[in-house]
């Protein structure tokens, strides 16, 4: 069992190195429980003049400026190469939610790696933000209203199933797989709610819609349990 680095009843928010607005970032952390940098995520911060309450990583792109910033005790090197800054993070913060920027980039090879993460830890509920995008592991059930005709998309991490309702096309019946059907280019009629069985849907909304989820995920009752 990994060692719990930060703690909060409250939302934190988690930064990347990838891309990020400053308006979007300053607003994230004044509404955030506690605020979190994956490695030169801290620089990210600090060009906002926000000081992180964590920085946990191998420390290989921080600037040196930047960790002379942080107080020493808040930097916490991991320095195993077996899996990125991402999961280092997730597996060693509590949260009822991990708020993540920073982390859908322009890289696609990064990206895979940050949604395959979701997956590897289906117990720690995780709301990656981007420029156009905002994406989240499905739990057992959520229930959202991101406006009608707001683009919902579902991509499967393996073989899955649900159901729904408020979507244009309902999914259940459907078997979703990787190399199968996948249910991108959906849309909203209204409130939106899902189930799945197993943990392995991606939900994929307009970066617009963030907040509408970021706050279904928090009122979210059920969750999945940590994998065997």
């Amino acid at each position: 069992m990994s060692k719990t680095i930060l703690s909060r009843d409250g939302a934190v928010l988690l930064v990347g190195g990838a891309e990020t607005s400053g308006p979007a970032l300053r607003a994230a952390a004044a509404r955030a429980a506690g605020v979190v940098a994956a490695d030169s995520g801290a620089d990210r911060l600090l060009a906002e003049g926000i000081v992180p309450d964590a920085v946990i990583g191998d420390m290989d792109s921080i600037s040196s400026a930047g960790l002379a910033a942080i107080p020493p005790n808040s930097v916490h090197r991991i320095a195993e190469q077996d899996s990125t800054d991402f999961d280092k993070c997730l597996r060693h913060v509590r949260a009822p939610l991990v708020v993540a920027h920073g982390f859908l980039g322009a890289r696609l090879d990064h990206g895979l790696a940050v949604l395959s993460v979701l997956a590897r830890y289906p117990d720690r509920p995780c709301l990656l933000v981007g420029a156009d995008d905002a994406v989240a592991l499905l739990p057992p059930e959520i229930a959202f209203d991101p406006g009608e005709g707001t683009r919902v998309s579902l991509w499967p991490l393996g073989p899955v199933t649900g159901r729904s309702e408020g979507l244009r096309w309902p999914i259940e019946g459907l078997h979703f797989a990787p190399d199968g059907v996948v249910g991108t280019s959906n849309a909203a009629t209204g409130p939106v709610r899902l189930w799945t069985a197993v943990p392995r849907l991606l939900l994929i909304l307009p970066a617009a819609a963030a907040g509408s989820l970021e706050a279904a995920l928090l009122s979210t009752p059920a969750s999945w349990p940590a994998r065997a």
